[in-house]
């Protein structure tokens, strides 16, 4: 089996590559771009077949579709980055949606009836909830808060398009919070964890600095996200869509607290104005029932241990 992941490079896709190839689930393929950080995969690097495709160009994604012929399709790239959507929106937008519709118009013209494809949607989606809408269902309404969520929005409804205008086998997931080792510095988890880390070896004061500490969000690890995601894929219902999901919400502060605590100093903390956002998205926390149902995954990596595992990420990085 051919398996293609656009954005092997990022966080989520080389957890899932690692995963796909522990697992022996089939060839792995990557996509990635000249300025890529390679340093996430590069244990794993000669075991990948990597092609360089900007998704955003339609020739350039589909010869990537026509050389690989694959059998799964997981589609991991994207701007995630919440805070730069309000800076950059339309780079925002058309990275998201257009890589996408480029992959659904290669697949359609080159008739890979059997190919499945993932498209990784996420819980800003959703924006702003009320306390009685939660938990979280993939009913609920979506109205997105940001940038990033409307992009987010607009390629779930592109998948449901394309399976019910073409037949291609789509599956839509909403990923809520997910952290672990490689999470990008600029997230609020590893962005703590790495303060932290700065502190502990010494190179700034024993102050972290923060922004919303309010906000509740549904927090689960990477690996057991991208071991979901593949379990979607193979037994998910095409066309339809999964929340991807612990169903526990913890408030920033708690999540901050877990990390302080296995800190090895003490240490204060500070709000900084800059790391507010012009809108936040108060409270997420999933309904993971569907998803259960549908393929019996569930998390298995307690959040505990996934803050233990990104602090020392960063103490081996720093």
């Amino acid at each position: 089996m051919n398996i293609l992941i656009t954005g092997i490079t990022g966080f989520a896709g080389s957890h899932l590559a690692d995963f796909l190839l522990k697992e022996k689930k089939g060839k792995v393929f990557g996509t990635f771009r000249w300025r890529s950080p390679m340093e996430n995969i590069m244990q794993i690097r000669n075991k990948l077949a990597l092609y360089e495709c900007d998704l955003r160009d339609a020739s350039s994604c589909y010869e990537l579709i026509r050389k690989v012929k694959p059998s799964m399709i997981f589609h991991l790239a994207a701007q995630s980055y919440v805070p730069m959507s309000w800076t950059a929106p339309g780079e925002t937008l058309t990275t998201n949606i257009i890589s996408e519709l480029n992959i659904f118009e290669a697949v359609r013209s080159l008739n890979l009836g059997d190919c499945r494809i993932q498209i990784a949607g996420s819980s800003e989606e959703y924006g702003m909830v009320l306390p009685s809408e939660t938990p979280i269902k993939e009913t609920s309404p979506l109205r997105p808060l940001s940038p990033y969520g409307v992009s987010k929005v607009a390629q779930d409804l592109l998948g449901y398009q394309y399976y019910k205008s073409y037949g291609i086998n789509i599956i839509r997931t909403r990923g809520f919070n997910h952290t672990g080792p490689r999470r990008g510095e600029v997230f609020v988890t590893s962005n703590f964890a790495k303060q932290i880390v700065e502190i502990e070896k010494g190179m700034r004061e024993p102050v972290i600095y923060v922004g919303n500490l309010k906000a509740v969000r549904d927090f689960t690890d990477v690996r057991d996200v991208v071991r979901g995601y593949y379990m979607v894929l193979k037994n998910g219902k095409s066309g339809d869509v999964y929340n991807i999901c612990s169903g526990k919400g913890y408030k920033i502060r708690e999540m901050l607290d877990i990390l302080l605590q296995l800190a090895d100093c003490e240490i204060k903390t500070k709000q900084d104005p800059s790391r507010l956002r012009p809108s936040d998205v108060e409270l997420l926390i999933g309904d993971p029932t569907k998803v259960r149902k549908a393929t019996g995954w569930k998390p298995a990596i307690p959040f505990k241990k996934t803050m233990k595992d990104l602090l020392d990420y960063w103490r081996v990085r720093i």
